[in-house]
């Protein structure tokens, strides 16, 4: 990684267990980062719009959480474009698939996938 680099930032619950797998990935291979916590901080529209563009929308809601499985069904079935998921993920952070990071060299990855991470 270059200097002028952003640093990497991993976005995410700090109790979420793939997060906190992801991050000592990152440590264990001395990946510097930072970690921006939705409960602390909430989620950054700019960021948002970033996933959204880079991953798509399909890719950011996490259907298989309990938090989506405890929203109203209205709330659920609204969710059909990058619109109305732009909208339900800033007000239900939660239902973000974690974690999201925003590598120093640009890249955003949702998930947590060491193969394809040591790959990169």
């Amino acid at each position: 990684m270059t200097s002028s680099a952003s640093p990497t930032t991993v976005f995410g619950i700090p109790n979420c267990d793939t997060v906190k797998k992801a991050r000592a990935w990152l440590q264990a291979q001395g990946v510097d980062h930072s970690f921006h916590d939705f409960k602390k901080q909430g989620v950054p529209p700019e960021a948002l719009d970033r996933w959204l563009a880079s991953a798509g929308w399909e890719v950011l809601v996490n259907r298989k959480g309990t938090t989506w499985r405890g929203l109203d069904e209205s709330l659920r079935a609204g969710v059909t474009d990058a619109a109305s998921a732009r909208a339900l993920l800033l007000a239900h952070a939660s239902v973000i698939k974690r974690p999201v990071v925003e590598w120093a060299d640009g890249r955003i990855t949702v998930g947590f996938d060491p193969a394809a991470w040591a790959a990169a």
